[in-house]
């Protein structure tokens, strides 16, 4: 008994010498029952208050102060901690969504506060470097604002800092012999420097998400972890207590739906019914957008017609203007529609295959009207008689944005909230409709898309984005709570984010990094407007810079990185290479996940 007691008095003794950290683990590790270990917990606060008592009765005055200052920095910092935990955007929103629908639907909401982070820093970019620079040298706006502009983006708005054309091409000084700066170099520095970020940012989520959810996906806890292992015993507020409880049980059905998976059998003649119900939908998709992309090129070739035509900045040529957008954001809008409809006709086995042919089918469409309309600005805007061409691309991407936010809120309206109405008076079996996870994923890829294509055209039209997204996350939530019902079946979406950031990446951000590409080296800029008026090329601005540079030695390092990075094939190929074997990698581990699923399959079965 003695030798007990001395043990455990050399443990308490032992503990209260560790800091409060070490010590909280070495509690959690022993072998004892929750009762002992409080038992040991008091007695070691007992004995640091005995302790620091005794040094407290000979302590300094400015040895108490000093401590009491620690003491006083800790708390702050921990009351710093939280109150920055509740700023953080959005936070007790997502977990609400993530308790309720699942992380299915709480990925579209992570994704969309993602883009509206990448718009943010866009938009200080541009704003610190192009726009803030160029209210030093800007003339007064003498044209008449009508309000019309608002949704035209043309008139009063095409002598503002919103647009390409409206930038100057002098080195701007406030003194006379002063420090200059150049627009030209600032201008195509600060779009160069966005992009090549934004590469790096897609390039690192991209891989961190591939690797979180493929190549060690055992890191995160299972099923019977989170059963039995994550509650975290500090949460004592009941709401969110009950919030927890919710989140939970919802993981773990989506865990129990991935395991418990039926495999259905059909016979011969219900996989060719099937394969048929396939083909025929993938026809009519496919045909959809190609009908979808030819009325765009044809209308817009007439859109240019009108606009050189007429010459005039008048209110009927730029009402007219908005022909082009109403019509692409209608398609843009309603064929997701029967893409979905095409998909609950085909009766796929599981959620998650339903959604990921959605999502295949919606990006050919986006993408492949995307490319119509770059085609249309670097081939034909880009030759015509414009006095500037560039604004006159920015104005057609401020009203795209545009548009599409407004068919995105009807969208709301007519794929939410009609439902629900019809499925709660009109057909009861219906009931609520699912928060339809493949188009409204689409529809933000192909706003950030056209954001991206923007950028160089109309470099604050990221924060006219910001604006635009933060109004579709809060309608969205609100629509999602009051007109969605969960999903009916549950499935867990892990891979989905990898997916979401991996479309994005391409053929999104690549296709477009291609036509800034073009439009930078091959295009020739407009003689009248624009920080690179009179130039052959954007980037002959950079040219003649170097150019500068080479008759002094301090700059031969710049010079060396001119010559032998940006204009060397070879180093955009190496650069190129780990997207390449990343894309690879992903489809490989993707293919070996669903081997071992069949092989796991057949021999439970058997």
């Amino acid at each position: 008994i003695f030798h007990g007691f001395y043990a455990e008095e050399k443990l308490v003794g032992n503990l209260a010498s560790m800091s409060a950290s070490e010590r909280i683990k070495a509690i959690q590790k022993m072998p004892e029952t929750m009762r002992k270990k409080r038992e040991i917990s008091n007695r070691v606060l007992k004995e640091i208050t005995r302790k620091s008592r005794r040094r407290g009765a000979g302590l300094s005055c400015c040895t108490g102060c000093l401590l009491r200052a620690a003491v006083f920095y800790r708390r702050f910092e921990n009351v710093l901690s939280e109150s920055f935990g509740r700023l953080r955007l959005w936070h007790r929103t997502l977990k609400i969504i993530g308790a309720e629908f699942g992380t299915s639907v709480l990925s579209y909401f992570l994704f969309l506060k993602w883009l509206i982070t990448l718009n943010i820093f866009s938009f200080l970019i541009n704003f610190s470097f192009i726009t803030v620079p160029q209210f030093v040298a800007a003339a007064p706006n003498n044209l008449p604002f009508t309000g019309l502009e608002l949704f035209t983006g043309a008139g009063y708005f095409q002598e503002t800092v919103l647009y390409y054309g409206f930038y100057t091409n002098a080195t701007i000084s406030k003194a006379e012999n002063g420090p200059s700066y150049n627009m030209q170099l600032a201008y195509i520095f600060s779009i160069g420097g966005y992009f090549a970020v934004c590469f790096l940012i897609l390039l690192f989520s991209m891989a961190r998400s591939f690797y979180r959810n493929f190549v060690n996906p055992l890191v995160h806890p299972g099923t019977a972890s989170k059963l039995l292992c994550t509650w975290d015993f500090s949460v004592t507020n009941e709401k969110a207590v009950r919030l927890k409880q919710r989140n939970l049980s919802t993981q773990i059905k989506e865990e129990l739906a991935g395991v418990n998976r039926e495999v259905l059998s059909f016979s011969v003649r219900e996989r060719v019914v099937r394969m048929v119900i396939h083909l025929v939908s993938w026809a009519a998709s496919l045909g959809t957008a190609v009908a979808a992309c030819a009325g765009i090129y044809f209308l817009s070739i007439n859109n240019l017609k009108l606009f050189v035509e007429g010459r005039k900045n008048d209110l009927a040529t730029e009402a007219a203007m908005l022909v082009l957008p109403v019509v692409t954001s209608l398609l843009n809008t309603f064929i997701p529609f029967f893409y979905s409809w095409l998909g609950r006709l085909e009766g796929f086995q599981t959620p998650g295959q339903q959604i990921y042919v959605t999502i295949v089918r919606n990006i050919i469409l986006r993408i492949s009207i995307v490319g119509i309309l770059c085609c249309y600005w670097l081939n034909v805007v880009a030759a015509s008689d414009s006095q500037c061409w560039e604004t006159l691309v920015g104005q057609d991407t401020y009203r795209l944005v545009l548009f599409d936010f407004v068919f995105c809120l009807l969208g709301c309206f007519f794929g939410e909230f009609l439902p629900r109405i019809i499925g709660t008076t009109c057909s009861v079996n219906r009931g609520l409709p699912e928060f339809d996870i493949g188009r409204n994923i689409l529809d933000l890829i192909y706003a950030q898309t056209l954001t991206w294509v923007s950028v160089l055209f109309s470099p604050l039209l990221p924060g006219i984005q910001i604006m635009l997204f933060s109004i579709v996350f809060y309608v969205k939530k609100v629509s999602l709570r009051m007109n969605c019902q969960p999903p009916r079946r549950f499935w867990r979406t892990a891979q989905m984010t990898t997916l979401f950031i991996l479309l994005l990446f391409f053929p999104s951000f690549l296709g477009v990094l291609s036509v800034i590409g073009v439009t930078v080296w091959r295009l020739k800029p407009s003689e009248e407007c624009g920080p690179f008026r009179g130039l052959p090329s954007m980037f002959a601005a950079v040219s003649e810079w170097i150019r500068v540079l080479e008759s002094y030695a301090v700059s031969h390092w710049v010079v060396w990185v001119y010559h032998n990075l940006i204009t060397s094939e070879l180093f955009f190929f190496i650069i190129s290479t780990p997207v390449v074997f990343l894309i690879y990698f992903y489809w490989k581990i993707i293919e070996g996940r669903k081997t071992m699923a069949r092989l796991l399959h057949m021999l439970i079965i058997n």
